[in-house]
């Protein structure tokens, strides 16, 4: 069973780097990409009273739902730490979705274009439809995305492990919190 732990160096390392003043983001690799996306999410907004983290409507860029995070006015700062990565990591995931479904369309209609054109065709048709490619022609186009966009990819899978591993770790670390301050004020309130 000891075989299965993670090294605890590992963890030491990991739990420095989250709960130092801020987590970095990691860096979508390929340097700054000039049309990237709105960061903007969605305009949603929860009722001003509730007391519960709200999902919005699918982001129309990402298409992923924004989670508005419930502040309580008694968060300890360990669950300030933990909410705090969650954000930094939905706005990291939002980010990286929406320059990927833009870069997407935007080569997806390149290779329409090309394909169009190679053919004689026009965007077009006489009925004034769009004209489209086959099955077999658009597979080649996804096969040929994918292998383009698999290290970008390889390497997002690896961050959003580790974030997620991060944010299990600090929920753990919350949960033993409340039970140890539940613990104290029942052993408070017997003492008295």
């Amino acid at each position: 069973m000891a075989a299965l732990r993670p090294p605890r160096r590992a963890l030491l390392r990991l739990c420095r780097a989250f709960s130092s003043g801020g987590c970095q983001l990691a860096p979508e690799r390929g340097g700054e990409r000039r049309d990237a996306a709105p960061s903007r999410v969605s305009r949603f907004c929860p009722p001003r009273k509730s007391c519960h983290d709200w999902i919005g409507p699918p982001d129309k860029y990402s298409n992923l739902r924004p989670v508005h995070f419930y502040i309580p006015e008694n968060e300890s700062p360990l669950e300030q730490k933990l909410r705090e990565l969650r954000q930094e990591t939905q706005e990291w995931n939002q980010q990286f979705w929406a320059n990927q479904n833009l870069t997407f369309l935007k080569e997806k209609e390149k290779f329409i274009d090309s394909r169009l054109k190679a053919k004689g065709l026009e965007l077009r048709a006489e009925s004034g439809q769009k004209a489209t490619l086959n099955a077999e022609e658009m597979a080649d186009f996804y096969k040929q995305f994918l292998s383009k966009n698999f290290q970008k990819h390889m390497y997002y899978n690896r961050d959003w492990y580790r974030r997620n591993f991060a944010i299990t770790f600090f929920m753990g670390k919350v949960a033993l919190e409340r039970i140890w301050n539940k613990l104290r004020l029942k052993r408070k309130k017997t003492i008295n």
